[in-house]
């Protein structure tokens, strides 16, 4: 006999517009509030920020209301929140030092990310079409990883080489690199999981690959070897290698490519550590940076340190505190911002909402019926999990710093627009995975 289950999920628009109200409400409060509480008077270009955060709502409930009617309403509205909070944060960094540059220059690169999370959702109307394209993705992540390497247009700050250089505008080829490993690596594993999860010797109780099959760690291990010695990024070293093996675990549901992957990340850690000087400087700083010996080359972690401090439980208020004295608090360091200006009680707030943010992720991962689209969902939920467990822990000392940027916070348009396109990708699966099934039968005996 067959027993017919029909799946009737209801688009909630409403739901997600008075969401996103709350979130432009909060973002230009934001940067409202600190200007009020260091000079006293609203911000001149108030209007600005109301203006461009209306317009930013308006055109994502616009394009989800003609396009991705069932996607989850929670995504796009907390994504917003973090953002405008984001901005305020910025700018109240900027007001500190008598300028408006950061926090404009990171408006401008939110409608610019938003434009093209609008663009993803309108003309990928099927996440399954990406996978036609899986070596192209591929081929586009390895180039793009390889781009800072290039002579003349390749830049190095700050110790790492990650940047490109076109005329006036710099940017980091490998946090779009980071989208297209991570389509490639769903469209690779989807086809053969089996062959990766079923086939191999058994070792100590352990199954292990083939070694004809171990070509896809081996690749990554590689990949994150050589981001780590040649351009000495240890974040985007860490996070290539993790969503990797994260993804095959999820494939293949196999706890040896943990193992494996453990213990192949131990030889490029251990030379790291001992060979490259920006790595021993963060290690160093990581064990004691308040060392009579270390604090001068510790200054930002110590001062950021002593800003986390500061805040205490409910914070110095938006625009208090001295954030400025704390080296890049509007872009690596904008957690420590968080923390002294909104206290334990806001730097929990914001954790939630992450934490929700991935759970909406992973969930519309275990929704959606194909497998490409579950690894793809749950592996980009891991990008996002992974960005902020290693910029929180750093900047909290439970890490070493790694170089990584708060997801849709820190200032920065390669990091912003990257995450953006991934929230594009997710909502327009979201979508798919939560509209009406058309029937799905089960056989019972």
């Amino acid at each position: 006999m067959a027993t017919v289950i029909t799946h009737t999920a209801k688009p909630q628009r409403g739901t997600q517009a008075l969401l996103l109200f709350f979130a432009v409400v909060i973002g230009v409060g934001t940067h409202a509030l600190a200007a009020l509480n260091h000079d006293d008077k609203l911000p001149a270009d108030l209007w600005l920020y109301a203006a461009t955060f209306t317009a930013v709502a308006v055109a994502l409930q616009l394009v989800m209301s003609l396009r991705a009617p069932y996607a989850d309403p929670l995504i796009l509205p907390i994504v917003l929140t973090i953002n405008g909070i984001g901005v305020g944060l910025i700018s109240s960094v900027d007001i500190s030092l008598g300028t408006t540059a950061h926090a404009n220059r990171q408006l401008m690169w939110t409608v610019f990310g938003v434009a093209l999370c609008c663009a993803t959702i309108l003309l990928v109307r099927d996440h399954r079409w990406l996978r036609r394209y899986t070596w192209t993705f591929a081929l586009a992540g390895i180039l793009l990883l390889l781009m800072p390497l290039l002579p003349f247009i390749g830049q190095n700050i700050n110790g790492s080489r990650i940047w490109i250089r076109l005329g006036s505008m710099s940017f980091q080829p490998g946090e779009i690199a980071k989208i297209c490993l991570a389509i490639f690596c769903a469209g690779y594993l989807v086809s053969r999981r089996d062959t990766l999860a079923l086939t191999g010797p058994k070792i100590l109780g352990i199954n292990f690959p083939r070694w004809r099959d171990f070509g896809p760690i081996v690749v990554a291990w590689l990949l994150a070897l050589g981001v780590l010695v040649f351009e000495t990024d240890l974040g985007t070293s860490i996070l290539l290698f993790g969503l990797f093996v994260a993804m095959l675990y999820v494939a293949t549901d196999r706890l040896s490519w943990l193992i494996m992957g453990a213990v192949m990340f131990l030889p490029p850690a251990i030379y790291a550590a001992t060979q490259l000087s920006h790595v021993q400087r963060r290690i160093k700083c990581w064990v004691d940076p308040l060392g009579k010996d270390s604090y001068s080359s510790c200054e930002q972690i110590a001062k950021g340190l002593f800003g986390l401090a500061n805040g205490g439980l409910t914070g110095a208020g938006l625009g208090g505190g001295r954030p400025a004295m704390v080296p890049h608090s509007q872009s690596d360091f904008i957690f420590a911002t968080l923390a002294e200006q909104l206290g334990l009680v806001g730097v929990f707030a914001i954790l939630l909402l992450y934490l929700v943010l991935v759970q909406r992720f992973l969930r519309t991962g275990i929704v959606i019926p194909d497998g490409f689209g579950k690894l793809l969902a749950g592996g980009l939920g891991f990008v996002i999990a992974l960005q902020v467990f290693v910029v929180v822990g750093g900047i909290t000392r439970v890490i070493p710093l790694t170089g990584l940027t708060l997801p849709f916070m820190a200032a920065g348009g390669s990091s912003l627009v990257a995450n953006w396109l991934i929230v594009g990708l997710l909502v327009r699966m979201s979508d798919n995975a939560r509209r009406p099934a058309a029937v799905m039968r089960e056989q019972v005996a």
